[in-house]
């Protein structure tokens, strides 16, 4: 009996026939050479909307890079200055300043040369690109002084110029502080039927903002209670820069020496309220929740103490005992804007690094009201007074910007005599100052009466918010900086991030 066997079967001729294959495309492509062009795999900015806060973006490439024609050729309209570093096929653009808002922007890169391709004596250029993305819009928060939004927060987009309110009218807003993405504002309030300033409340209301295009917006206007006045009067309050973390200045209603910092965050793991937690320490006064989110600047005592966000904080992380206040931070925290309160009734602004340097800005025989760091250059930007009556202390209010690295000041505006409540707000991309206008009530205001107050408890009978544009501090032109009125009556004007 006879057998025969079939050494290779169908299935293995196939698969013998598929490797030949493969391996003579593999050889003709390398008799051919590199032929596949380079291309921008990933650029990560795409279709994004950009904060301040946005500094730097990223092109990943799919093969290795001539440096130099990439740098050559890649442009960005609007223009956006910036410096360029590299880690193998990754190029990040980190920008110089913030990204002016409301603006759309356009990434293109052409011409650009394979580094390999130039070595083998080829000419090989990248696949064109074109990105895509734009700016947040500018857009102010003010609470309203009208009749129509009486007290109510109000989100006016400059760029799109739309108005929205988003909190109810049965609420007084008395402040606010707004998340770092911008879709939801931390704001305390009374109830419109109880004059008492001490009553208020904290909410978080949502903005009808999306900071990332790929997600739809929650509705505007949903308001949530966070922090009740039940036990606690809730005075003075803080949001920390990443969002996280609330700081709360308390008074307990049945025992007024009961006084002090309290420290919750924004938001718990359940649904029921975050549970706000005692702050340990010395009593203070003004407060200031630092840069890093991990502490808060504390006037105490005869100076300024910075205390950890943690129950016991009896050691501070750091004392300045020759400054009363902390006016405010640089963005990364190398830097603070210091009030030294002098025993002649004189004010003393000093600039104070992390290096340990204390170099004098400014002294007035005024008040020191407000100072801001702007983002795009070492210019401080404060509203201070100066008092021109000895006899009844009057003060006249004005805005200066201060050269940080030469002590130069120049003036950009006198403020009437009477606005003594102004308040002022940066714009984050650094290019344009809000601050409001507020006329005082001049008849008796009869106690039952619901009017709006300012901080010092003074009725307001009006207010207007005004803009204006800011140039660089070592712009040399004579062009007279002028604010503009804007189409608005309110007051406490914020910028939202």
């Amino acid at each position: 009996m006879a057998t025969s066997k079939t050494f290779i079967q169908p299935l293995d001729r196939v698969a013998i026939a598929l490797m030949v294959l493969l391996s003579l495309l593999i050889g003709f492509m390398i008799l051919q050479g590199d032929v596949v062009a380079a291309r921008v795999r990933e650029f990560t900015w795409q279709n994004q909307k950009i904060g301040a806060d946005d500094i730097a973006f990223t092109l990943n490439f799919s093969r290795p890079m001539d440096t130099e024609s990439v740098e050559e050729n890649l442009k960005i309209e609007p223009p956006l200055a910036g410096k360029i570093s590299w880690a193998g096929r990754r190029m990040v653009y980190t920008l110089l300043t913030p990204a002016p808002y409301g603006t759309n922007y356009e990434v293109r890169l052409q011409d650009a040369r394979d580094r390999f391709a130039i070595r083998e004596g080829k000419n090989q250029i990248i696949q064109p690109f074109t990105g895509n993305f734009k700016s947040r819009d500018r857009v102010i928060m003010y609470i309203g002084s009208d009749s129509e939004n009486y007290g109510q927060l109000v989100l006016y987009n400059l760029t799109e110029e739309t108005k929205n309110i988003i909190t109810p009218k049965d609420l007084i807003v008395m402040d606010f502080k707004a998340f770092p993405d911008g879709e939801k504002i931390l704001f305390s309030a009374r109830t419109s039927n109880n004059q008492d300033l001490l009553s208020a409340q904290l909410y978080t209301v949502t903005t009808g903002i999306s900071a990332h295009p790929e997600t739809a917006a929650e509705p505007a206007g949903r308001v949530d209670l966070v922090l009740d006045n039940q036990e606690y009067q809730n005075l003075k309050f803080d949001l920390s820069p990443d969002g996280k973390t609330i700081v709360v200045q308390r008074g307990n209603r049945k025992n007024p020496s009961d006084f002090g910092l309290w420290f919750m965050p924004t938001t718990s793991n359940n649904r029921q309220r975050p549970t706000p937690q005692r702050l340990q320490s010395e009593p203070g006064g003004d407060f200031m929740i630092t840069p890093d989110s991990q502490a808060v600047a504390v006037a105490q005592g005869q100076g300024a103490a910075i205390l950890p966000l943690q129950a016991d904080a009896t050691t501070p992380l750091d004392f300045l005992p020759q400054f009363g206040l902390v006016q405010s931070f640089s963005k990364d925290g190398s830097q603070a804007a210091m009030v030294k309160f002098n025993t002649d009734y004189t004010r003393d602004l000093f600039l104070v690094t992390n290096q340990g340097t204390q170099k004098p800005l400014l002294s007035t025989t005024g008040s020191i009201l407000n100072c801001q760091f702007d983002p795009a250059s070492p210019t401080l930007y404060c509203l201070l007074t100066q008092l021109i009556s000895d006899e009844e202390y009057i003060e006249q209010p004005y805005l200066v910007a201060i050269d940080l690295n030469t002590g130069n000041q120049r003036p950009l505006l006198l403020l009437p005599i009477e606005q003594r409540n102004v308040q002022m707000s940066l714009a984050p991309d650094g290019l344009g100052l809000l601050f409001d206008q507020v006329m005082p009530q001049i008849d008796p205001v009869p106690l039952s009466a619901n009017v709006l107050k300012t901080e010092d408890g003074e009725a307001i009978a009006t207010s207007s918010l005004w803009l204006m544009p800011l140039l660089p501090i070592d712009d040399t032109s004579n062009t007279a900086i002028k604010p503009e009125k804007l189409p608005l009556i309110g007051f406490h004007p914020r910028w939202l991030p």
